[in-house]
């Protein structure tokens, strides 16, 4: 079993190479994680660092996967900040070295942030992700309700507009009464 970690702001900025290397690696294995390929590394470290002070606002949940050594995969929550979203939270930046690929660590951190968010008292979660892509699959697969397809709504990494579906997952706040 890979260990899945939550980071806190330190943590995050004491990983942000690691999660560097695991960003521009996705990108250039064709994800779709908002970035265009070539995705270069000083940029990829600047947005890693960046996103520190919404983690330790509360804003932004960040988990991160090692297998071996190596960062293998990481995955987010964005919490929203309105007073009548405060039951929902976004999954973001699902992702997973294309070398881990294929062995269930996307499932292992999705069903982390699934708990996590119950656990919170988060009671809905969306996403969106490329209609088409692997990670499509996986979350049909785990449960989750597809809204939707918006035409040409991102690029992909080689700059190419594609669809994107629109997914979502009720969670059952932990310790509810059926």
């Amino acid at each position: 079993m890979t260990p899945i970690v939550r980071l806190d702001a330190g943590d995050l900025l004491a990983r942000a190479e690691e999660l560097a290397e695991l960003l521009t690696d996705t990108v250039a294995g064709g994800a779709s994680v908002g970035f265009l390929a070539p995705l270069d590394r000083a940029e990829a470290l600047a947005w890693w660092k960046g996103r520190a002070a919404a983690v330790d606002a509360g804003c932004l949940a960040v988990w991160a996967a090692t297998a071996g050594e190596r960062l293998a995969g990481t995955v987010s929550l964005a919490f929203p900040d309105k007073p009548n979203s405060r039951h929902r939270a976004e999954l973001v930046k699902l992702m997973v070295h294309p070398e881990a690929r294929g062995r269930g660590l996307g499932r292992a951190l999705l069903a982390t942030a699934e708990r996590t968010a119950a656990g919170a008292g988060i009671t809905l979660l969306h996403l969106d992700t490329e209609t088409g892509s692997p990670a499509e699959a996986l979350y049909r697969t785990a449960g989750w309700t597809r809204v939707g397809v918006i035409p040409d709504y991102a690029a992909t990494p080689a700059g190419a507009l594609c669809p994107t579906t629109i997914f979502y997952k009720r969670v059952e706040r932990a310790g509810a009464l059926p």
